[in-house]
């Protein structure tokens, strides 16, 4: 197995069957994730069986409440967009399940129906964001926490705004329920790293500051987590695969493919308790 560095985020592995990877494979991915963030993979022709047991190597597998699964394989969420929609999931930057208690690990996401342009997905390095701060930002924000949400995202209001538009998701609304607290700066369950913790689409305030305050310095950290340098653009592929990390990545779903079908199989992994 080859690992080579990306530019800005993650890093690509090759030279490995995701069907049948061994102990020493498995221990290197984790190892691989927690000091890149999110990797990337070609060429692999892995089953939904092989997918799952993939998966189960790492942590215990995430029913997603808000997104359909595969009817043979209830473990497997669909990320569909249909021709006919106008948005698509994950069109806005965020870090999955940041608003659950113990947020999930991370997430593989495989290519199976690709449209001829476009559908790239960004990612951001939240461990080189957290590493170019200014060593002041740093200390001030060692002591804050940020409340997560899925409400304003998944709840009753989001889901009747766009009721036309939700193929492929549950109208779960019930289930949008949580508020979790969080440290803005996280050390890596992995490899002990520190990373910043806030995103655009679920954190909705600082704890210790106002309202004003808490805006102002959440828009300061959004806009220095997206500098380009710490982002990387994976382009799909057939047979390309994505496994990243929740606690030290960000990533966008670009909605460029207008009229075509893009259908990508993704398992959630389960996490653990974060601590700053």
């Amino acid at each position: 197995m080859q690992i080579d560095v990306a530019k800005g985020a993650g890093a690509y592995v090759s030279d490995i069957d995701l069907n049948s990877p061994g102990s020493d494979d498995i221990q290197a991915i984790r190892e691989a994730l927690g000091q890149h963030g999110v990797l990337f993979f070609r060429n692999q022709r892995i089953t939904p069986e092989a997918h799952i047991a993939f998966a189960e190597r790492f942590a215990a597998i995430n029913i997603n409440r808000f997104f359909a699964a595969l009817p043979e394989y209830p473990k497997i969420a669909q990320v569909l967009k249909e021709p006919s929609q106008k948005q698509n999931i994950g069109e806005t930057w965020h870090t999955d399940h940041s608003y659950d208690q113990i947020p999930a690990l991370g997430s593989i996401l495989v290519a199976r129906e690709l449209p001829k342009t476009g559908g790239d997905t960004l990612f951001v390095n939240q461990f080189a964001a957290y590493d170019a701060l200014d060593p002041a930002l740093k200390k001030q924000l060692s002591t804050l926490t940020a409340t997560h949400s899925s409400r304003h995202v998944f709840g009753e209001q989001a889901y009747r705004k766009n009721a036309d538009d939700m193929t492929g998701r549950l109208g779960n609304a019930s289930a949008a329920t949580q508020d979790a607290v969080h440290p803005i700066i996280i050390k890596h369950p992995f490899s002990g790293r520190p990373a910043l913790y806030v995103n655009p689409q679920f954190t909705i305030r600082i704890n210790e500051l106002d309202q004003q305050q808490s805006a102002e310095l959440l828009q300061q950290l959004y806009t220095h987590s997206t500098n380009e340098r710490f982002q990387h653009r994976f382009q799909w592929q057939p047979g390309s695969i994505a496994f990243w990390d929740n606690r030290a990545t960000w990533h966008k779903a670009l909605n460029d493919y207008a009229g075509y079908r893009r259908l990508m199989h993704r398992i959630t992994i389960e996490g653990e308790s974060l601590s700053g």
